[in-house]
């Protein structure tokens, strides 16, 4: 009796809670959409402007097939600054939401959770204007094909455009179906790929010439390519530094060494707390575009570790350890999995969301922080009036070297560096008191994954033990969260939920990340975990015609086109991934299907990429693999282990390496295994050199410069 009257009044009172929450949610916002039942915290960030907003899916599409009504698509993601700017001038404005609402059906999606859908209109755009960007607007048919956009729009050109587009719809539709018709054609022939059935040559003179013409388009004075903005690009330095290592290149290994200097000493890299912003908006590096991104971060983690190994630089030693804390400072969730982004904006003292705000200091606020050590602070870190960004505020930068700044106030470096790390310690607390940057707190595998194959890069290089942990808890975070029981993968995980299938390049990081943390831990569920989901991406996502890759699987919703993605971008393409995954396996496993796919792969796209190198990398990273020996390194025996450190402490990226402390039925490891010895094979397409037990001597064979 007393439980039944326990759950009554608990019920009235659960009512009477939640209409008292919902009266107060109306008045706060005047105006709330259907984007406040969506996860993503772009969309959220839209839940209450009073555009009629719709998340992508298939009842918004039907609902604009029904009302015969235009769809406005406007994709963004949570960090982007000119999406925060159009939505404060258009999308929180009545009398342009009147317009939008009235003509169309508006639609908002979250590039990052959808890149699908990103890529379609991205190309649609790209195609009519000739650029693109975010935030990006497209206006489609009800039926899905595009008939116009552009990226940011003033309030004014954007009330003008959709009132022009509405009229237009409504009294010559005839004239924008041919359009889309034209336009959706042009879309699906952008990226088509034709399989190439001409004779496979490959050379390393073909590769140099590849070399010569990419050149033209970087900064060997500054890093990075010509001009500004200046992204990071850290698949590009990974090839460089690997082609300027196995070719002796002097001058590319200083314009690698210039880039990745310089991005550490600038703007770009948040000298208080570590981590890398999205990009430099001049061509010094100096002043960033002030998001940071997950995918950014742990790919360069990646590159600064190998490019420790070449050359032993402190600095690049010093990125890593920094950057790897800021990670775990402020975008860890609890599952060991990383959020995907900090905003660039953030409050400023008078309440107002700013660029930059919470990175930028004035003089009179270090000076009262830093007291007598202002002076050589700020020429440490530049705060002079020639570095002065906005409103009388300082970004840190640094251009000169530590034996620069040890001569000009004659300090040793012991002091120095005891100096930099009380300064750092001390205004990253007095940063902490500032209103923080939103964050972005959805995990997105693939991007889980570049940061997973950075921690085992650090791993590899560093042989600290935390790396190691870190790199487990993403990899069983994937493993374990992500993977479904089907073989397929989710993309996106948010409030304790999975949802999205993934798509390739979900797939092909995920597989590019668990072979190379086999390659530390010589555990081999990781490798046949990446061989069952190579598999998975030949059932569901290949292309049997051109012999490459879908971006989206046969199991998800079409769209007015299917993708093949292979331009190499900030993040490598999935097919070059896949290839270089194909690659891999097939010497692992001695697949030769995965080793042919692999090679054709690479011939379809073989001569587009020869002439712009800077779009192929990624492929240029496989190539380089066909015109030098290519080693498959196998250790067998109870030192497996420490025998793999040590080789691991040689810059060697024409490499697999396979091993076990006990008997092993993978290929590689057949009848080599024996109790009393440890032995090391350095084999070459399965052909061997005579077996040695010292690292020393095995390292002898692999005809490689090895500092």
């Amino acid at each position: 009796m007393y439980r039944k009257y326990f759950l009554i009044i608990l019920c009235i009172f659960l009512i009477a809670n939640c209409n008292s929450k919902n009266k107060e949610e109306m008045i706060k916002h005047k105006h709330t959409n259907k984007l406040i039942s969506e996860t993503s915290p772009y969309l959220l960030q839209h839940a209450h402007n009073p555009v009629n907003w719709y998340a992508w899916n298939d009842e918004t599409l039907e609902l604009a097939q029904k009302e015969n009504k235009l769809i406005l698509i406007s994709i963004g993601y949570a960090a982007c600054h000119w999406c925060h700017v159009m939505e404060h001038e258009s999308f929180e404005d009545v009398s342009v939401a009147a317009i939008m609402n009235k003509n169309f059906i508006n639609i908002k999606v979250d590039r990052e959770e959808r890149p699908d859908v990103d890529q379609v209109y991205m190309n649609a755009v790209q195609l009519m204007t000739g650029s693109g960007g975010w935030p990006l607007n497209c206006i489609a048919l009800p039926d899905g094909r595009p008939v116009w956009g552009g990226t940011y729009f003033t309030k004014e050109n954007w009330i003008s455009a959709l009132k022009q587009i509405a009229k237009l719809y409504l009294e010559n539709p005839e004239k924008m179906e041919e359009y889309a018709t034209q336009l959706t054609a042009g879309i699906k022939q952008s990226d088509y790929i034709i399989l190439n059935t001409l004779k496979k040559e490959y050379s390393i003179n073909e590769l140099n010439t590849s070399i010569e013409k990419w050149k033209d388009y970087i900064d060997m004075d500054l890093g990075g390519s010509t001009g500004a903005p200046k992204f990071p690009m850290p698949s590009n330095y990974q090839f460089l530094l690997k082609y300027a290592v196995q070719n002796n290149d002097e001058k590319i290994m200083d314009y690698v060494n210039t880039t990745l200097t310089n991005m550490a000493y600038g703007g770009l890299y948040d000298q208080i707390g570590g981590g890398f912003a999205r990009y430099s908006v001049d061509a010094k590096w100096h002043i960033p575009h002030f998001e940071k991104m997950l995918y950014d971060n742990g790919q360069l983690i990646s590159l600064y570790a190998n490019a420790y190994l070449v050359t032993h630089n402190p600095l690049y030693k010093q990125v890593v350890f920094e950057t790897t804390a800021f990670l775990e400072r402020e975008l860890m969730d609890k599952t060991g999995a990383f959020y995907s982004s900090l905003d660039a904006d953030s409050k400023t003292e008078k309440g107002e969301l700013e660029e930059g705000a919470f990175y930028v200091w004035k003089k009179e606020e270090l000076k009262t922080i830093l007291k007598g050590d202002f002076d050589l602070f700020s020429d440490y870190y530049n705060i002079k009036d020639s570095f002065k960004w906005e409103n009388e505020t300082y970004h840190l930068n640094r251009i000169e070297t530590d034996d620069t700044i040890l001569k000009k106030f004659n300090i040793s470096q012991e002091e120095l560096d005891k100096k930099v790390t009380s300064w750092k310690t001390t205004l990253l607390k007095t940063r902490a008191k500032k209103d923080r940057p939103r964050l972005d707190d959805k995990i997105l595998t693939s991007w889980n994954a570049l940061t997973l194959k950075g921690y085992i890069d650090a791993f590899r290089v560093f042989d600290n033990k935390h790396y190691l942990e870190r790199a487990l808890k993403i990899a069983n975070f994937i493993d374990k969260v992500q993977y479904k029981s089907d073989g397929s993968l989710y993309r996106n995980y948010k409030n304790g939920k999975s949802s999205i299938n993934a798509y390739l390049i979900d797939y092909a990081t995920t597989i590019d990340a668990f072979i190379s943390l086999y390659g530390v831990t010589l555990d081999e569920q990781w490798l046949n975990t990446a061989k069952k989901l190579t598999d998975y991406c030949f059932d569901h996502f290949y292309d049997d015609s051109s012999k490459m890759f879908f971006f989206t699987s046969d199991k998800d919703k079409q769209l007015i086109t299917r993708k093949i993605e292979t331009e190499d971008n900030v993040i490598p393409s999935s097919n070059s991934i896949m290839a270089n995954n194909l690659f891999m396996l097939g010497h692992y496993f001695v697949n030769p299907t995965y080793l042919k796919n692999a090679d054709q792969m690479l011939h379809n796209v073989k001569e587009t990429v020869s002439k712009y190198a800077g779009g192929g990398s990624k492929w240029l990273d496989l190539y380089a693999n066909y015109v030098s020996d290519f080693y498959e390194i196998a250790i067998v025996g109870k030192e497996a282990h420490q025998k793999l450190r040590e080789i691991n402490q040689k810059y060697i990226p024409n490499k697999i390496i396979v091993g076990s402390v006990t008997e092993s039925k993978l290929p590689l490891l057949k009848y080599k295994y024996s109790e009393n010895t440890t032995t090391i094979y350095v084999c070459i397409d399965g052909t061997c050199q005579l077996p040695v037990n010292d690292t020393k001597k095995a390292l002898e064979q692999i005809k490689i410069l090895i500092k």
